[in-house]
């Protein structure tokens, strides 16, 4: 098996990216860590979110991987400078696409779904002043999504009155765009299209996660010679149904591994 692709989520959500991996590198192997136990990471204290995400990392190393993906917005802005700074593998963040945002509305009303972890994170910030000058950013702290998607409650009652208080008061000030700022949320898009006018433009980062997977992998010579794709290996630490009902692949193998 040729060296896989390391991706690491604080549950399943991290699997919309790896959909998007898989569609631009279609010759690699994959492994998913899937820390589902410890979901959302988003309430964790940035300590937390550290320790978790070493101990993810190295479960990822220990497995050969080639390459890191963080697939956790929260975990990539609490975590990515240390694991790059202390680990000798690239790494590919995640946060959420304020900058194609900032091009696209013509409101200059951006609003942003996150959580708590990635809105209080100085990464945010820092990106929102880089690209979004001129832009009024709501933010909206989707408390209680994460753990409904877990539970594969994405079309229940209850997700869709947390959604529509989050989303009534942004598109009360106008917003014509919504970005999806936790890698859980764009398994909500079929249900907040039915939600929200069609004037709003929904973007989360996945394609452009998996773009710049590629041009890292490339970069480091550390591409596949196109032999042996096909094999993805998913382990999580909760119940397996919920992530084999999102992977919808034959091909898979899906384990419980207690990390």
């Amino acid at each position: 098996m040729a060296k896989p692709i390391g991706i690491f989520d604080s549950g399943v959500g991290g699997t919309s990216i790896w959909k998007e991996v898989v569609k631009t590198l279609p010759y690699e192997n994959t492994i998913y860590l899937a820390d589902s136990a410890n979901a959302p990471y988003g309430e964790k204290s940035k300590e937390e979110i550290l320790r978790l995400s070493i101990k993810n990392t190295e479960l990822l190393l220990d497995k050969g991987c080639k390459i890191i993906l963080v697939a956790c917005n929260t975990a990539t802005t609490n975590a990515i400078d240390h694991l790059r700074s202390h680990y000798d593998v690239p790494f590919i963040g995640i946060e959420p696409a304020i900058k194609p945002a900032a091009l696209h509305t013509k409101t200059k009303k951006v609003g942003v779904l996150a959580t708590k972890g990635t809105l209080s994170s100085s990464l945010f910030h820092n990106t929102s002043k880089l690209y979004a000058e001129g832009i009024t950013v709501l933010e909206q702290e989707g408390k209680g999504l994460v753990e409904l998607i877990e539970a594969g409650k994405i079309r229940s009652k209850e997700m869709k009155t947390l959604l529509d208080g989050f989303l009534q008061p942004m598109l009360d000030q106008d917003i014509d765009c919504l970005v999806l700022g936790c890698t859980h949320y764009p398994y909500l898009i079929p249900v907040l299209k039915e939600m929200l006018p069609s004037n709003i433009n929904i973007i989360d980062s996945g394609e452009a996660v998996a773009r710049q997977t590629k041009a890292v992998l490339e970069r480091s010579n550390l591409l596949s010679n196109g032999q042996g794709g096909d094999k993805y290996i998913f382990y999580t630490n909760t119940d397996v149904s919920v992530i084999k009902e999102l992977i919808d692949r034959t091909s898979a193998q899906v384990s419980f591994l207690d990390f």
